[in-house]
């Protein structure tokens, strides 16, 4: 557990504030940043470089490459998107490509100390959202978190579709493991449930779900067609976890996790909102780890 600092408070403002802005305001965030000089629009996204420089400096681990890098990483994803049309579909997955690579193969994660490397993957976000849903949006990313009553009720839906699946699987492959639960445990089950759904969904569900269902699905969409695009971005999404809490190709989590794509995409697609999507992958993921990991 990291010791907590007010220069590490006051970073983790600073890279949350896009994200928030956008995921609640984000017809007043893009209307912001399109009227800005375009100067100033390309300015704007260098300065995510400053929650690096306020972490890095309170560990004493400062590196002006790395502050470089985080300023010119994410005015390089602006000046892409915003050269782009809105026909550019290949083009738009090439610049996805490159950020999910960043993040999943943890290129810039050296530059932070290990137990605050999630400022990583929340900076990158920032550098994806600022390009594409304020700077040029990308028409029908459903990127509002305000969430509906149809959101809840799609993404348990598409839950409760996978849940057999998963369970019948992941047993089978021993992926999945069952636990006795204590009288203490189902005690606090309530309280932890709630906190990690919670977290979950603002931190690992919302981030992936814009990526690879408002983002590369609905790219794909326009090229390949709704199915082909739901079974390769879920295909992706599987792929992506591919080294996760394992040193080799975790093939089972790959699968299972491909498998889930599917749900999540089509929780997405129904309503063309991340919140849907982001309800099922919350659920899923708060019910495997205080149940069956």
């Amino acid at each position: 557990m990291p010791h907590v600092t007010p220069l590490l408070v006051i970073a983790a403002v600073l890279a949350m504030a896009p994200y928030l802005a956008a995921a609640f305001f984000a017809d007043w965030a893009a209307g912001r940043a399109r009227t800005l000089p375009a100067i100033a629009q390309m300015v704007l996204p260098a300065l995510l470089c400053f929650p690096y420089v306020l972490v890095s400096v309170d560990a004493g681990a400062f590196s002006w490459r790395w502050l470089a890098v985080y300023a010119v990483f994410p005015a390089a994803i602006a000046l892409a998107a915003r050269a782009m049309p809105e026909e550019a579909v290949w083009s738009r997955l090439v610049v996805l490509l490159v950020m999910g690579l960043a993040v999943d193969l943890r290129w810039f994660e050296p530059a932070w100390p290990a137990h605050l490397s999630v400022f990583n993957k929340v900076l990158l976000l920032d550098a994806g959202i600022y390009a594409f849903v304020m700077l040029r949006p990308l028409e029908g990313t459903g990127f509002d978190l305000r969430l509906r009553r149809c959101d809840v009720s799609v993404g348990l839906k598409q839950f409760l579709f996978y849940l057999p699946i998963a369970l019948v699987l992941g047993l089978a492959l021993g992926f999945l493991h069952t636990h006795a639960l204590s009288w203490g445990d189902v005690v606090r089950l309530p309280g932890r449930l709630a906190f990690a759904w919670v977290f979950t969904f603002f931190f690992i569900a919302v981030p992936e779900e814009l990526f690879f269902r408002g983002w590369v699905q609905n790219l794909l969409e326009r090229r390949l067609g709704r199915s082909a695009a739901l079974v390769l971005a879920a295909i992706l999404f599987g792929l992506a976890h591919f080294n996760k809490r394992a040193l080799h190709f975790n093939w089972r989590y790959v699968l299972l996790a491909a498998i889930a794509g599917v749900f999540y995409g089509r929780a997405w697609r129904e309503k063309r909102r991340v919140g849907a999507s982001a309800v099922t992958h919350a659920t899923v993921d708060s019910v495997w780890s205080l149940f069956l990991r």
